[in-house]
């Protein structure tokens, strides 16, 4: 049961292709969305899509692995844990973010 704590498991489409940021001389993170489905019959016996955006970030050795084969579009396995942070913009107000730091991920589909 251990693995199932703060366990996140997505499969979705690229939004981008990865953006890779060094933050020192050995560390590098990759930032990109990802767009998954969710469909449903409403009320009145109506299909609806709706379609929810994730931020991931991937770190070191996997962020250079991933910019090397994702691209905008490109259907992609995750598994990661859930992360919550909060920073002060310029303005000095604080916004806070949700993202998925990702452990594994899969290429699915055609490469």
């Amino acid at each position: 049961m251990n693995n199932l704590k703060n366990s996140v498991r997505l499969i979705g489409f690229l939004g981008a292709a990865p953006e890779v940021k060094e933050i020192s001389k050995t560390m590098k993170v990759a930032k990109f969305s990802l767009a998954t489905n969710h469909n449903y019959k409403n009320e009145k016996g109506e299909r609806v899509e709706e379609t929810h955006w994730h931020q991931l970030a991937v770190w070191n050795k996997q962020a250079d692995i991933a910019a090397q084969i994702l691209n905008k579009g490109s259907e992609v396995a995750v598994e990661g844990r859930l992360i919550n942070r909060s920073y002060d913009d310029k303005d000095g107000n604080k916004k806070y973010v949700t993202e998925i730091v990702v452990n594994e991920f899969v290429l699915l589909g055609k490469k």
